[in-house]
């Protein structure tokens, strides 16, 4: 089966595709860090993913991508507020966040954080421009806004899935919420920092799955 990366931005709705792909069968790890998650989980969401597709496409060159689009007037408060909490532990010497997630943000959003209005919009338009002109006319890769009506169901034809049930997306981690991901409870979920016979080696973009 193809891995499944979700690469839009954080606050773009990683958490609501997250548990739409749980509940069509799929492995899902919402952030993944040891080559264990990658190597067990059949869609990752989140970091690395958003700042790490290029490498990513060359790992898994039979991967599907889909990427994740939202109203800037909408995301802009909702990432700030985000990194707003994140920010004292994405120090890169002295946060307490996983090295791998260190690394995915600051190469996505640089500079001291928490960034101006003005630079985060560059920040996504950037990230857009990139993922965009990089998978331009590629069939493994999909845009959708998960706001949008018929979303679910462009996912679910996307990825070949029997077009049952809802055709949009319940919308998760609303407001200030950022925690839903670890309360929703299902057995295919797969831990960011599963162990395997490596241990807990990070996942590395120089390494072989």
């Amino acid at each position: 089966m193809p891995k499944i990366f979700v690469i839009g931005l954080p606050r773009t709705g990683t958490t609501s595709v997250s548990v739409a792909l749980l509940e069509m069968g799929y492995s899902v790890a919402h952030t993944a860090f040891t080559k264990q998650a990658f190597k067990i989980a059949d869609a990752v969401t989140d970091a690395p993913c958003f700042s790490e597709y290029m490498h990513l496409d060359m790992l898994f060159p039979d991967a599907k991508f889909i990427y994740l689009s939202r109203d800037l007037n909408k995301w802009l408060p909702s990432i700030t507020m985000l990194l707003e909490k994140m920010a004292p532990h994405l120090a890169l010497a002295t946060g307490k966040f996983n090295p791998i997630l260190k690394r995915s943000f600051h190469n996505t959003f640089p500079g001291s954080l928490p960034l101006s209005s003005e630079a985060l919009e560059n920040c996504y338009l950037e990230h857009e421009q990139s993922v965009l002109s990089y998978f331009d006319n590629n069939d493994n890769f999909l845009a959708i806004d998960i706001s949008k009506q018929g979303s679910l169901l462009k996912l679910k034809q996307f990825l070949g899935i029997t077009t049952q049930g809802s055709n949009d997306f319940p919308w998760l981690n609303a407001g200030r919420h950022v925690a839903n991901w670890k309360e929703y409870k299902h057995p295919n979920k797969v831990n960011s920092n599963l162990a395997g016979t490596e241990h807990r080696k990070y996942f590395s973009y120089e390494l072989k799955y």
